[in-house]
């Protein structure tokens, strides 16, 4: 595998590999790479000649400054397991690489990304779309392959290649999650053991909730599983929306849409970790 870090050497090695007729799959990650990412890898892997995974905290997308520099960094580690998984290059740029200057340009897809994290963490699609578009510029991808457990950003990003014109392939990959049912996550190893051992109530309790819906309004289903969550000490539900899983619109009742879904971040913790997790209600197995 080699690992590059400049623009120009991953587009001279990648339009080499396209006079070559090979087909290329991308998978973005901000690193601190887990079982999760290895799927994206190696699905990337046997469906395309080359794969690239970019390897980029990318500061646009935080609100946060805290939340930035907590984000864990693993650079050797991350290269030892896109190894193992088959990649064919590590995409490892500095942040002045990509932003020599301050990126000015603005994405705005509403309904889909003013919503649950749109909503509560300002500018963080806005980010994610400057750094997205700018990696699907240097790699030119046939595909591009997204973990579910960012149901949301999958939803803005599709909208960004509609409105941009872009030809590329966006894939879908479903939620790794642990045994307990832990959503895989970054962000899970900055988490206490005590925290651990209470975080997978979450995934649980929307799990059980598909069993509640089918006897239950929207809006019961919403409160049981806010209640159920917040009634377990160091986790706090920030939102839960039960939306259509395309528009990311609320839906009051479950025949407004063919396919449903719950969307969730929880605070789990004292000094608290942002876990996202969602679950699927109607449609689109």
């Amino acid at each position: 595998m080699k690992v590059i870090n400049t623009i120009s050497d991953l587009r001279a090695f990648l339009d080499l590999a396209r006079r070559e007729g090979k087909t290329i799959g991308l998978v973005p990650t901000m690193g601190a790479l887990h079982e999760g990412h290895a799927s994206l890898v190696r699905r990337s892997v046997a469906e395309n000649d080359v794969t690239v995974v970019s390897i980029f905290l990318n500061p646009t997308q935080f609100n946060d400054p805290s939340d930035l520099e907590r984000y864990p960094r693993t650079l050797e580690a991350d290269c030892q397991l896109l190894d193992a998984c088959g990649a064919t290059v590590a995409f490892a740029p500095t942040v002045k690489e990509i932003y020599p200057e301050p990126d000015t340009r603005t994405f705005s897809y509403p309904p889909t990304d003013t919503v649950m994290e749109g909503a509560f963490r300002p500018g963080h699609f806005n980010g994610v779309c400057q750094i997205v578009s700018k990696l699907f510029s240097y790699v030119e991808p046939d595909r591009s392959y997204f973990g579910e457990k960012d149901f949301q950003q999958i939803a803005v990003i599709r909208r960004m290649v509609e409105d941009l014109g872009l030809k590329l392939t966006i894939v879908p990959c479903p939620v790794v999650r642990e045994e307990n049912g832990l959503a895989m996550s970054s962000r899970n190893s900055l988490l206490k053991p005590e925290e651990r051992a209470i975080a997978p109530k979450i995934y649980a309790t929307l799990a059980n909730s598909v069993v509640f819906a089918e006897g239950h309004s929207v809006k019961e289903t919403h409160d049981f599983v806010v209640t159920a969550i917040n009634s377990v000490p160091g986790l706090e539900v920030q939102y839960f929306s039960i939306v259509d899983g395309r528009t990311l619109a609320d839906v009051k009742s479950w025949d407004e849409s063919d396919f449903i879904v719950g969307c969730i971040t929880v605070f789990c913790g004292a000094t608290p970790i942002r876990l996202i997790d969602h679950i699927k209600y109607k449609g689109e197995e």
